[in-house]
């Protein structure tokens, strides 16, 4: 059991750490061949930064999560847009809520969107940007995108070794080898699985690799390796892996569904409470139960606003406080959401 759980993990912790090492590269990319200018507009927009950070987290998955962490984790988009984009995030029971009811999922999904700008605007309301990491900027080596494509280029060790392991990455993710063996959603249409985004993550990568064969020296060595692969990459991944490790040992000796009984509103608050666990599998005995009819509409709207599967475990890796002040408004928000909607 043991094993199995250290193997889970350790695929986990590669996948989560991969995709969000291609996603921080991809903006780096983008920030730096536009001058700095694509995101700088962006800062300046709070309802814009809120509005579009729901609207990533409302797609299925994590892949629109780790978006919204690396931008708020390089200083881009507001606390409020972070705690935004984790109410609205269902992770990868948003797949399964597809599958089993995708009527009701849709309108569950914009609820939960309304619900994470209204919260996001008021948190900004309250607290002031975070102040990221400021690795995300543009060098005087890099003042015009011609010059990030630099003929200043050698293909050394950490250009070398940047790409082969981006190599690696898209062939794992193209042979399913990164997968997990229980998906909990039916087989048949493809779009109800995380295949396609396994597919699309590819494709991105291999924009990076040819980042990584044509960028001039200063932008692969300063802003790809000592900015994400050095600093970034290592405390994503242990983060990642040690809460997957201690969650797998856990969930495996207590049986989350034995707590299940006839009260609502006890259930509201156990939904929530589990929703801080920043990992997709617990959160799913929710969702199953409302397939079921045993559960209520109120206890999976609290799940869902709790819980934000894998997508906040970046976050965790770069700022605890951060980390644990989101989620305690999750849970506070779950807990009010779940107790209006028992009411009306």
């Amino acid at each position: 059991m043991i094993v199995s759980v250290l193997t889970e993990s350790l695929r986990t912790a590669v996948l989560v750490t991969g995709l969000v090492v291609i996603m921080m590269m991809l903006i780096e990319v983008f920030n730096v061949t536009s001058g700095g200018r694509m995101f700088s507009g962006l800062g300046k927009h709070r309802v814009g930064q809120v509005l579009l950070s729901a609207f990533l987290g409302v797609i299925p998955g994590c892949m629109g999560g780790f978006a919204s962490v690396s931008l708020y984790t390089h200083g881009i988009i507001s606390f409020g847009a972070l705690v935004a984009m984790m109410i609205a995030s269902s992770g990868d029971e948003a797949f399964v809520m597809l599958a089993m009811f995708p009527g009701k999922s849709l309108w569950i999904f914009l609820i939960l969107f309304l619900v994470a700008v209204v919260t996001g605007l008021l948190v900004d309301m309250f607290r002031h940007r975070f102040e990221g990491c400021h690795s995300m900027s543009v060098h005087d080596e890099d003042v015009t995108p011609v010059q990030v494509h630099s003929h200043n280029r050698h293909f050394g060790w950490k250009r070398a070794v940047m790409t082969a392991g981006v190599l690696v990455f898209v062939a794992a993710l193209l042979t399913g080898l990164l997968e997990s063996d229980e998906s909990g959603v039916p087989g048949g249409f493809n779009l109800l699985s995380e295949e396609w985004m396994y597919w699309l993550f590819a494709v991105l990568s291999l924009a990076v690799l040819g980042m990584l064969i044509f960028a001039g020296d200063h932008f692969v060595e300063e802003h790809l390796w000592e900015h994400i692969v050095c600093h970034h990459l290592p405390s994503i991944f242990m983060w990642t892996l040690g809460t997957l490790v201690l969650v797998g040992v856990l969930t495996s000796f207590f049986d989350i569904s034995t707590w299940i009984s006839d009260n609502t509103v006890l259930m509201i608050l156990l939904a929530a409470l589990i929703g801080v666990i920043p990992e997709s599998g617990p959160h799913l005995v929710f969702v199953s139960l409302y397939a079921a009819g045993v559960v209520p509409l109120p206890v999976l709207m609290a799940s869902c606003i709790s819980q934000d599967g894998h997508a906040s475990l970046p976050l965790l890796a770069q700022s605890r406080r951060a980390f644990l002040t989101a989620k305690a408004i999750n849970v506070i928000v779950a807990i009010l959401a779940g107790i209006i909607c028992y009411l009306l």
